[in-house]
């Protein structure tokens, strides 16, 4: 009996139709497009797509970051595996990068690019440690440095100065899992996010 609870257990039916990484197979839905090229010596951009939440269709593109090709082969392995994780988790189907546009998730999205703005501009070197850095934080944490970072130097123009330089340090200088820790300060902020993730952003929630 137990070993049939535990196939049927590993075996839960998905949750519902994802495109990309955990992209609900809904009309145009709130989320986040890498973009790769075919050519290996491409750069990679990351572009946040507002869908239906946009009040204004002109501008329901926002660039965010654009990544060279070596910079991005960095993270990629360890991003894919990332989310992956987080998506079976969920009993949504997983993926992987391929050449084209890839939809993400617009949480994922958020995270990835809290990781692409700490290394565009990072010592290649450094690059493996702001990965496992970004790996140490919880996702309300990558969540909370994305909007922080996003109202002030959120832009493709808008590398190295205030909050993008700040993650390029804070993340690849040294190893410093524990510096993102909530401190009393940020309560509140983490809470409001929590609250809005909770409610009609809901993490992978299928949205209509």
């Amino acid at each position: 009996m137990s070993t049939r609870k535990t196939k049927a257990a590993a075996e839960k039916p998905i949750v519902h139709p994802t495109l990309g990484f955990g992209v609900p197979a809904t009309s145009n839905p709130h989320h986040f497009v890498v973009e790769i090229p075919r050519n290996n010596t491409g750069t990679v951009s990351i572009v946040e797509n507002l869908g239906l939440q946009s009040h204004d269709q002109t501008q329901s593109l926002i660039a965010r970051v654009i990544l060279e090709r070596p910079r991005w082969t960095a993270i990629r392995s360890e991003v894919q595996r990332a989310f992956n994780v987080r998506l079976k988790e969920r009993n949504l189907k997983t993926s992987a990068w391929k050449v084209g546009a890839n939809p993400v998730d617009r949480l994922l999205g958020k995270e990835l690019c809290v990781l692409a703005w700490a290394i565009e501009g990072m010592d290649e070197g450094h690059i493996p440690i702001a990965v496992r850095n970004w790996l140490a934080l919880r996702p309300e944490e990558r969540w909370w440095l994305f909007g922080m970072t996003a109202i002030t130097t959120g832009g493709v123009n808008d590398g190295g100065k205030g909050w993008r330089l700040a993650l390029r340090h804070a993340l690849g200088d040294v190893a410093q899992s524990e510096l993102f820790k909530p401190q009393p300060s940020q309560t509140v902020a983490l809470e409001t996010a929590k609250d809005l993730e909770n409610g009609t952003l809901s993490l992978f929630d299928f949205e209509l």
